[in-house]
């Protein structure tokens, strides 16, 4: 199943970074939180990617241009102008960088995935948010109920740390914890062709009219993700990323290698 990334918004406020490169090549660990979210997948063996483009789109495309050149030694020979890599694989992706518009919004960059994949179902994410989730679970939850779209719902992370205190001592600290209530729009869904319906017309948000329409009608259903989930939306986030990745053990990384 082919994965579909809306990467297109202009992503302001993270205007520190995004001035220059859009959102979803803010990086995390020296990698681009897209390759990140499409890492995520491909470990659990989705390498087939559409990414709806937008906003600075030409950087993405040269990222994933010159893709097999980052991190790997090369060899220039600067007579005929080859270049050759001399150690590593890299990836085996397939990626369609898809023009979308610079000012569409997410239904209409759902709409032009929709009529680029075709008539097949597709999973469907945003380009700032991680997770440890299982993707085999949740196509098979997709599968079982038989409707047009599946949503990850997930717990919002905490805006402050969490601390208990027993009397004057702190007997446990924990930064941004997943808080115990409510469930928020996690990303990750799964999407029927059928979705296109919802999606044609006039543009708008794609969290708007689609959804509440697939809600409306019934055909919209929640898988809930219990694990790790955080999206990308300020300084903060993206300080807090970091700090997960520096750790050594980041919680969405799923993959070895």
């Amino acid at each position: 199943m082919r994965v579909a990334i809306l990467a297109g918004g202009f992503g302001t406020r993270l205007a520190e970074h995004t001035d220059n490169i859009p959102k979803p090549m803010v990086p995390v660990g020296g990698y681009p939180i897209i390759w990140h979210i499409m890492k995520i997948y491909a470990a659990q063996g989705h390498d087939d990617f559409a990414v709806a483009l937008g906003y600075l789109g030409n950087v993405i495309k040269e990222y994933f241009v010159n893709y097999r050149y980052h991190d790997r030694s090369i060899s220039v020979d600067t007579a005929t102008g080859d270049v050759k890599t001399l150690n590593g694989a890299g990836e085996n992706w397939r990626i369609d960088l898809v023009e979308t518009g610079l000012h569409t919004q997410t239904k209409g960059r759902v709409d032009q995935i929709c009529k680029h994949i075709g008539n097949e179902p597709f999973m469907l994410t945003y380009g700032d948010g991680v997770s440890d989730i299982d993707i085999a679970k949740l196509l098979e939850f997709h599968k079982s109920h038989g409707k047009i779209a599946t949503i990850t719902v997930v717990r919002p992370p905490a805006r402050f740390g969490a601390v208990e205190v027993t009397g004057d001592a702190v007997t446990r600290f924990e930064e941004k914890p997943q808080i115990g209530e409510g469930w928020i729009n996690g990303g990750f869904f799964v999407l029927e062709p059928e979705v296109a319906k919802y999606v044609a017309g006039a543009d708008a948000m794609w969290e708007q009219d689609p959804l509440e329409n697939l809600a409306a009608d019934g055909e919209l259903m929640a898988y809930r993700h219990e694990g790790f989930w955080q999206s990308m939306d300020s300084l903060r986030d993206v300080r807090y990323l970091e700090s997960l990745w520096d750790s050594g053990n980041p919680p969405w990384k799923v993959w070895s290698h």
